[in-house]
């Protein structure tokens, strides 16, 4: 399966790096062709411009080429895995925008002509994963609503087909207060979900 791993996260030797790594591996283990966008050292823009705004609902919503190069990529994807921090109760914004700039009507979903409702634009995808740390617990991510699950596991998961995708989450909470000892737990956690994906 062609899976494709987007990696927010500014500092590529911190701990979110060393998931990526283990999530990639643990991947390419199981027989899945990987592609990995980084963020970051893209240099990717999260910024919606005025233009694109104005095209968005237009039959040429994608104005920008390297917008036009990662749409290419989310469509060769069976298979989309997130990994970033959770910050602010939500995604960082390089990973908000991206979603934003890249999965717009065309892409990501289909608005219908005649009720203007969204149907789901991302038919060839079979996994929706995403995996974050948090400086937070559990318990007050829950009080929170955890912003970045629910647009990972709701909003982008209801742009695949409903009975033909399955989406599952890896979390590490309170991982400011955490010793080594669970963070090679998670790691190995990772290791074992992505392999069996």
């Amino acid at each position: 399966m062609q899976i494709l791993v987007v990696f927010a996260h500014p500092v590529p030797t911190s701990f979110n790096g060393a998931v990526r790594d283990t999530a990639v591996a643990a991947l390419a283990a199981a027989g899945h062709t990987v592609d990995q966008i980084d963020l970051y050292v893209d240099g990717f823009d999260p910024r919606m411009s005025t233009d694109e705004r104005l095209a968005y609902e237009t039959p040429q919503p994608i104005l920008d080429p390297r917008i036009a190069a990662y749409v290419e990529r989310v469509r060769a994807a069976e298979g989309l895995v997130f990994i970033y921090p959770t910050w602010w109760w939500g995604l960082p914004a390089i990973l908000k925008g991206w979603l934003e700039r890249v999965l717009v009507p065309g892409v990501g979903f289909v608005l219908d002509p005649a009720t203007n409702k969204v149907r789901p634009g991302l038919g060839h995808v079979r996994h929706v994963v995403g995996i974050s740390t948090y400086g937070s617990s559990r318990i007050a991510m829950c009080v929170f609503s955890d912003a970045g699950r629910r647009t990972i596991l709701r909003s982008v998961r209801l742009l695949a087909p409903l009975r033909a995708c399955r989406s599952s989450w890896l979390a590490l909470y309170a991982m400011d207060r955490i010793g080594d000892d669970e963070r090679r737990a998670f790691l190995s956690r990772v290791d074992h979900a992505l392999r069996a994906l």
